[in-house]
């Protein structure tokens, strides 16, 4: 049986979708047979962000309300021939799908591939009742602000509630310098409020925003830190024992001029 992982997040915005896509990628890219989840029923993305928004012909709900058969509806990345997307129904809404049969579908899932990993709309409503309901692990997305580390505080809690222990943390868009000038919540303060195991952080890279708009995954690009980064975090899955990425702050003139001078 694979593993099922589900991607959440309190707040909307900090980067779940290209969390899943990017995971889902690197574990395709060591020969993992996988499978995204797009099940943010209604808003669908992560079909564009993985580039395969124009060979959706059947959906989740289409599979759950037994208008097609579970294959039917993946769709086979023809670049990385063993990663596969199960998109979300765009019409519909997050009650066409009950956590009951998310349940049963993740289980056919896991049968026949190595890891599950399942895009969780934002919110704490039904959508994220349905994510969850089939997770055998969860990975929280954060950015380093107040706002959204409360929040992923609240869906912490709410795995627990729900027998989804020991979920691990991703803080996505660290910026070294606005860290170290004390503009940024700090890794190790971040970590004291939510009490969870670091998985792994994702410094900020323009080329995520780039990697998203032409629908190729940042993990596929050797030049890109945001995709090391990731790389890093299918390792750590794999159970590798990787060091945390060492971000170097790149401090300009003035500030160099300032430090020269001790202003």
């Amino acid at each position: 049986m694979g593993e099922v992982i589900v991607i959440t997040s309190g707040k909307g915005g900090v980067g779940k979708t290209t969390t899943t896509a990017n995971l889902g990628t690197g574990f395709a890219l060591l020969g993992k047979k996988v499978v995204l989840v797009d099940t943010d029923i209604g808003l669908r993305n992560l079909d564009v962000v993985m580039g395969l928004e124009n060979r959706i012909v059947y959906d989740l709900v289409d599979v759950t309300d037994g208008n097609c058969r579970l294959k039917q509806a993946l769709i086979r990345d023809k670049r990385y021939e063993t990663l596969y997307l199960l998109p979300a129904a765009q019409t519909r809404d997050k009650n066409a799908v009950s956590p009951d049969q998310m349940k049963q579908l993740c289980q056919e899932l896991a049968e026949e591939f190595d890891y599950v990993i399942i895009d969780c709309p934002a919110g704490i409503e039904q959508g994220f009742k349905n994510a969850i309901a089939g997770a055998d692990q969860a990975i929280i997305v954060t950015t380093p602000e107040v706002s959204a580390v409360r929040d992923a505080d609240r869906i912490i809690g709410l795995l627990e509630s729900e027998g989804k222990c020991h979920p691990k943390l991703v803080v996505n868009r660290i910026r070294p310098l606005m860290v170290k000038k004390g503009d940024m919540m700090n890794i190790d303060d971040i970590i004291e409020i939510l009490a969870v195991d670091l998985l792994g952080i994702i410094p900020e890279d323009e080329f995520i925003v780039v990697s998203t708009n032409r629908g190729e995954p940042a993990v596929t690009n050797p030049a890109s830190l945001a995709g090391m980064a990731y790389k890093n975090i299918v390792r750590r899955l794999l159970g590798e024992n990787v060091p945390l990425m060492i971000l170097e702050v790149h401090e300009g003139f003035f500030e160099r001029l300032k430090k020269l001078f001790g202003v």
